[in-house]
């Protein structure tokens, strides 16, 4: 058994908002699904950090929802900026679970232990977010993925962080995030969100101890990372 990770998904199976539009992008969902059935296999788990489905509803979404399904492996699912998709708990639980989708699972002010892991984090927010409102997003983010790594270190196994938005690039850092991380002695960290022209702002590599790694979908040539 072993762990993936890969993001941004941006699947619009059930709706028009095709990706191929964008360099990089061409049969983007073929060779994704091609891809993952060559490296996951059905015992092993794969995270999803955010921008999974172009769907403005859960019933919107759930083409692309059987997509994954019908994928080997389990699947953790995070927030994206783009997953409008995203309600309450309770109504994300029972969708899911009304439509048989068992190999989907949504982590939320939660963890999940898979692999000898604990798999948390949320979606993130912007490094210079400075209007009251982005403020008050970034620190109720703050407020989940502290809830969150709590919920993972209760599990007796080692926390893995996993968020949409990058909490460190190359030129920024979005501090209160970064913080969290360095405070908790989280290890690894992998996000998401970069896309084409921004993806070498990434930073890939080891921060204060910290390593740090972008999984977005282009960026790994939709190929699920193996992590562990």
């Amino acid at each position: 058994m072993a762990l993936f990770v890969i993001g941004d998904l941006h699947l619009s199976l059930g709706t028009d908002k095709p990706m191929d539009i964008f360099r990089g992008w061409q049969d983007y969902q073929q060779r994704l699904e091609q891809q993952w059935r060559e490296t996951v296999g059905t015992e092993d788990t794969v995270v999803i950090p955010g921008d999974v489905s172009w769907a403005m509803s859960l019933e919107g979404a759930l083409t692309d929802f059987r997509f994954l399904h019908g994928l080997p492996g389990k699947k953790l699912i995070l927030k994206g900026n783009h997953d409008y998709w995203w309600c309450t708990r309770r109504k994300m639980d029972t969708f899911l679970s009304e439509n048989g989708l068992h190999t989907l699972r949504i982590v939320h002010n939660d963890a999940v232990a898979a692999e000898g892991v604990a798999v948390c984090g949320t979606r993130g927010w912007f490094y210079d977010a400075e209007e009251d409102a982005d403020r008050k997003v970034l620190l109720r983010e703050v407020g989940r993925l502290k809830t969150s790594i709590a919920a993972a270190k209760a599990t007796g196994l080692e926390p893995i962080v996993f968020l949409h938005y990058p909490p460190v690039t190359r030129e920024a850092v979005c501090e209160e995030l970064f913080a969290v991380l360095r405070e908790e002695g989280i290890k690894r960290c992998y996000y998401g969100h970069l896309h084409g022209p921004s993806i070498p702002r990434a930073f890939c590599g080891e921060r204060e101890g910290i390593r740090f790694q972008l999984v977005s979908g282009d960026a790994l040539g939709f190929r699920p990372l193996k992590i562990l």
